[in-house]
């Protein structure tokens, strides 16, 4: 048989092949030397170089050393066998088709061996460097391992062995696994071809070269399933129990799998060694190796298998009760593991459904109720603003801060620039990336209270020195910011080229009112200098934007800001960090500060529960201004970290927050202590720590279970709970409710405090409520408190609760006449009086395409009484029946006076704001406004305080102008 001849690759082909693949790899570096450049120049404006070789050196090390040890490995065993072949003679004309193309190709690698071995030798051991290279932070905690101080309940070692070593030596195992085998293969490819190994023909099958160097490579193999058994056994810790679904060794890995692991461990060194002995000392053959291994399948199956199976089935399974020493293990790993070992469980009767009178009269947590949702109330804040390219985000935040010696939560956000709301004509770089650099101001209002006409009374963020001229709104900043320019900021994905001009100023700044706009030059710390042609070219390659090079917007003296999103900032000076979904700015000493919450976490804690973190942190507003968390299986969380970003600088700030986190310590080890201890926190700063969202979510759904903190009740599990529905949340398919921030004081607790909470609710489908869960900090330390409610509690969950309040004569008209524009807001639960008080604000969007939503009426409910008026006040009394409600809501007919009346004010005070907007009189501006805010609330007044105010046109909405004043009338209350 003859093989196809191919005619060999032309000069020109070889040449035009060899200046591809040589241009193409040329790329890739450029591409690669780019990135790393640009890396560089970012981290050294930050002070986090460290970071950078820190990750860069240890990538590149574990990529060496094991793109080394592979490809030395593989070569000698392949060069060995090449080495072992046997003397042949040579083919007859009877040679058997099969010999002939073996004999081919062993003619190919005689002649050839370089290239037939030395190929994919290289290319196996790039393959396995880029996957050790991919595990330098598994690499990073095993070299920098600290104790936990905490032993292993099973096998008395520190817990560190199972979070910090036991990953690292699973990745070497797997390693292990995957190169004996391609060298088996392979070995054995190269005996087939150089005739070591045959499938016909008279005599052994096999040379004894040949049996030595496959035997040993088998006996390998099945020394690395013995290791591979001792790892097992270590990892019993972290199984899944099938009996009562928590996570660590049960009964039956205690009693049955623990032994049969170390059985069979001893079996495999035991067979690795029979192996080497027989197949080439005793026996002399081949055979033995394969029923060796058979052998040991067999025992794997039957002591590794089914014996456990049988301890399971017939002794577990019919005593359940085996399983509770070590459910208790597991509750209490659990608990430790996720920070909730000082957790505060508080019984709470809740057996009075009678509104108490003092509703009406109280003064510690009725005052403070949060009237305003961070969620809806974003439009509302961008609305009123001088540019319709101000945006403020998907959702807001909640702070506290203290106003004329009043201290509460109040609803902030950051007026940013949305640059898909810019003129097309304004759309170009040089406006993009050099004259809308930055956003201004911290906007905030008290989110327990409301102006007469349902938007937010504003205390900060002002775009002039007037401040507001509304009703409620303040007419001075009262946080302070001494430099309310913010550069850096949530969603600011654009870089920016920032610097001086040739002495001009040609950053948009702010509207300052009859002197037309102000333009500003940057002038803080942040961004890397283009102060040279190399860099210009540099940014030019990294972003494929000639205009770094062409454009006379890019001086000697100017500077490059990018990575302005705080989360991406902080994420990339601490790779190591699960960052929080929803960082928040604060006015700390006169700066604006972004606060990001940094978790260290781990995979291997023995017996605590698995979770993964995508799924427990997801609820109706994820993805709505709070991202979304990577999909990620751990089985311990901590808040070990406190970052800050500077909105105007950049500077990124790491403080330790739980120092006695062992994660925490490893890491800062690895990376040189670029973490500040906790002392050096400033107390300004700490001021305004919030607890965690995230964390508080997958704290709140392992307390579902783990709340039972007695195992022979934990495995019983009659009582378990649920994070219930959004009742806010019209979709389909419907998502947890989201916590919500409170500055108020709960049952046990000795002040006002500001937390985070969220109610349970029973498994099943009753809708009753189970227990309210609050988080909170007390003297820097987090707290945990679960007020329960009886077992037999008649106390309606927020979904029934909602029902309740919307299914009376005087809501349901409303929301059946609003219609689509009616948005929920967040439904407060608030233990009150041995009973529970259920809050829900309605807000109302007209059907104008630019209209914001404004909070019109609040539902109120306790027990099975309701509540519904414009005002909290006015819902509470109705409650408690010191006032009665109204007995309708139908507004006056068309004709009604007083409609009219206000109607007509409506119209003259669009038409005054229209004709002011076209000639500029920004003071006609504000009074006109002033005029629209007096002229709502009249016509609110004349239809009984539910109907929503006719809808201006898109032409002469004060919402359709881009260019109201700053310092008149609603438009001056942020702006």
């Amino acid at each position: 048989m003859t093989l196809p001849e191919h005619p060999p690759l032309s000069r020109r082909g070889r040449t035009t092949l060899i200046v591809l693949g040589s241009f193409l790899i040329l790329l890739l570096l450029l591409g690669w030397t780019v990135s790393i450049w640009t890396d560089w120049l970012w981290y050294d404006e930050v002070g986090y170089t460290s970071v950078l070789t820190r990750e860069l050196s240890t990538r590149l090390a574990l990529f060496g050393v094991a793109a080394i040890v592979v490809s030395v490995f593989l070569l000698g065993n392949f060069a060995l066998a090449v080495r072992l072949r046997p003397f042949t003679l040579p083919l007859g004309p009877d040679t058997p088709p099969a010999e002939l193309v073996i004999d081919r190709l062993r003619f190919a690698l005689t002649t050839r061996l370089g290239r037939w071995v030395g190929v994919p030798v290289v290319a196996l051991g790039m393959i396995f460097g880029l996957a050790a290279q991919g595990q330098w932070k598994t690499w990073l905690l095993f070299r920098n391992a600290q104790p936990f101080n905490s032993v292993d309940p099973l096998f008395g070692q520190d817990i560190g062995f199972s979070v910090f070593r036991l990953p690292f030596w699973q990745f070497l195992l797997g390693v292990g696994f995957a190169l004996v085998t391609l060298t088996l293969a392979g070995s054995l490819a190269v005996h087939v071809i150089s005739g070591a190994v045959r499938f016909t023909g008279p005599g052994d099958r096999i040379t004894p070269a040949a049996r030595v160097h496959v035997t040993t490579l088998i006996a390998l193999f099945v020394g690395l399933k013995a290791v591979a058994y001792a790892l097992d056994k270590r990892a019993l810790v972290l199984d899944q129990n099938s009996t009562f679904s928590f996570n660590g060794a049960g009964y039956t890995d205690v009693h049955a799998l623990l032994s049969a692991k170390d059985i069979l461990m001893y079996l495999a060194v035991t067979v690795a060694v029979a192996i080497l002995v027989f197949s080439n000392v005793v026996l002399r053959n081949i055979v033995w190796p394969g029923v060796a291994l058979g052998l040991l399948a067999i025992s794997a199956i039957a002591i590794g298998g089914v014996y456990p199976w049988s301890v399971q089935t017939f002794k577990v399974n019919q005593t359940p009760t085996l399983e509770t020493p070590y459910a208790q293990r597991a509750i209490d790993a659990t608990l430790k593991a996720y920070g909730m070992s000082e957790l505060v469980n508080q019984p709470y009767a809740a057996t009075n459904m009678t509104p108490p009178q003092s509703l009406t009269t109280d003064t510690t947590v009725v005052p403070t109720i949060r009237l305003l949702d961070p969620a809806i109330v974003a439009d509302t804040f961008a609305q009123p603003q001088v540019r319709s390219f101000y945006d403020f985000g998907k959702k807001l935040d909640v702070d506290r801060y203290t106003v004329d010696g009043k201290t509460g939560d109040y609803v902030v956000g950051l007026r940013g620039i949305d640059y898909g709301k810019l003129a097309d004509a304004q759309r170009n770089w040089q406006n993009t990336h050099t004259v809308y650099t930055h956003g201004y101001g911290l906007v905030a209002a008290p989110a327990d209270r409301v102006g007469n006409n349902g938007q937010p009374c504003f205390v900060s963020g002002f775009l002039n020195a007037g401040g507001a001229a509304t009703a409620c709104s303040s007419t001075t900043d009262q946080l302070g910011v001494d430099e309310p320019r913010i550069y850096y900021g949530d969603g600011f994905t654009e870089y920016a080229v920032v610097g001086a001009h040739g002495g001009r100023n040609v950053e948009y700044d702010r509207p300052t009112g009859d002197t037309g706009d102000q333009y500003y030059t940057y002038k803080g710390a942040g961004g890397v200098p283009l102060n040279s042609t190399w860099r210009k070219i540099l940014y030019s390659l990294d972003y494929m934007e000639t205009s770094f090079l062409l454009s006379d917007a890019v001086t000697d003296n100017s500077k490059i800001l990018y990575v302005r999103d705080p989360r991406e900032r902080v994420q990339k000076v601490a790779p190591f960090l699960t960052l929080d979904g929803d960082p928040y700015p604060a006015v700390v000493d006169g700066r604006i500060m972004w606060i990001v919450d940094g978790y260290t976490t781990a995979t291997h804690y023995p017996y605590a529960q698995v979770v993964d973190l995508r799924d427990a942190t997801s609820d109706s507003l994820t993805g709505s201004g709070t991202v979304a968390q990577d999909r990620q299986r751990i089985t311990y969380m901590r808040n070990s970290v406190k970052a800050t970003v500077d909105a105007y600088d950049g500077t990124v700030t790491l403080y330790q927050f739980d120092d006695e986190d062992p994660v925490l310590k490893a890491w800062n080890q690895a990376f040189g202590g670029i973490i500040q201890p906790k002392s050096a926190i400033p107390t300004s700063l700490a001021a305004h720590f919030r607890y965690p969202e995230d964390l508080f979510k997958v704290q709140r759904d392992l307390l579902t279970r783990y709340h039972v903190r007695d195992a022979a009740d934990f495995t019983a599990g009659p009582d378990f709970w649920k994070v219930p529905d959004d009742p806010a949340d019209s979709s389909a398919t419907k998502a947890k409710q989201p916590p919500y921030y409170l500055y108020t004081q709960l049952p046990g607790q000795t002040r006002t405090q500001f937390q985070l909470v969220s109610v349970l609710a029973p498994v099943g489908d009753r809708q009753t409520l189970s227990a309210l869960l609050s988080a909170s900090y007390a003297d820097g330390r987090p707290q945990l408190r679960v007020l329960e409610l009886p077992k037999d509690t008649q106390v309606p969950g927020p979904s029934q609760a909602q029902q309740l309040m919307e299914n009376k004569d005087l809501p349901r008209t409303d929301i059946n006449i609003w219609k689509d524009n009616v948005q929920r807001g967040n439904l407060l639960s608030l233990p009150y009086g041995d009973g529970i008080l259920y809050v829900e604000p309605l807000y109302v969007r007209s059907a104008d395409q630019k209209a914001y939503p404004q909070l019109r009426k609040v539902l109120v409910a306790y027990g099975d009484k309701v509540g519904y008026a414009d005002t909290l006040e006015q819902a509470l009394a109705q409650l408690v029946g010191t006032t009665a409600p109204p007995t309708t809501t139908t507004p006056p007919p068309p004709g009604s006076s007083a409609v009219d009346a206000a109607v007509a004010k409506i119209q003259k005070a669009l038409a005054d704001l229209k004709a002011a907007q076209q000639t500029g009189n920004f003071q006609a501006q504000g009074q006109a406004l002033a005029d629209l805010d007096a002229a709502i609330k009249e016509f609110n007044e004349a239809k009984g305080g539910s109907g929503t105010p006719p809808s201006a046109s898109p032409s002469t909405s004060p919402t359709a102008s881009p260019s109201p004043s700053p310092g008149s009338g609603g438009a001056a209350m942020a702006g």
